[in-house]
């Protein structure tokens, strides 16, 4: 079982930045496949972002130019750097893993058999 913990979200203003971090245990983090999805109230979970065990990375359009995924093995940890942050970002965003991936980025809840509890990020216009 691997256990992953997100942390960053807070309240902050139509513009603004955060940066939210996820934490993973285990020693074999570079082998797995990271996503971040978020979820708001009423609406099913979507898909952000994603990065391979490979490094590559893929984004969902409404976040693309703003966001960015990163990961640091060293650290057992995935970063998502939010920049221009607008109110239809709000939402609970969950960090999630799957121990190696394809050639692509996996994007679908399905995917991802492990997950964080999530952390609230909510943008005020």
């Amino acid at each position: 079982q691997v256990q992953l913990v997100e942390s960053g979200g807070g309240l902050v203003q139509d513009g603004d930045s955060l940066r939210l971090s996820c934490v993973a245990s285990g020693r074999t983090f570079s082998n797995y496949a990271m996503g971040w999805f978020r979820q708001a109230p009423g609406k099913e979970r979507e898909f952000v972002t994603g990065i391979n065990t490979r490094r590559s990375t893929s984004y969902a359009d409404s976040v693309k130019g703003r966001f960015t995924i990163s990961r640091d093995n060293a650290k057992n940890t995935v970063y998502l750097q939010m920049d221009n942050l607008k109110p239809e970002d709000t939402a609970v965003y969950y960090c999630a893993a799957r121990l190696y991936g394809a050639l692509g980025v996996l994007s679908r809840v399905s995917d991802y058999p492990y997950w964080g509890r999530g952390t609230q990020v909510t943008v005020s216009s």
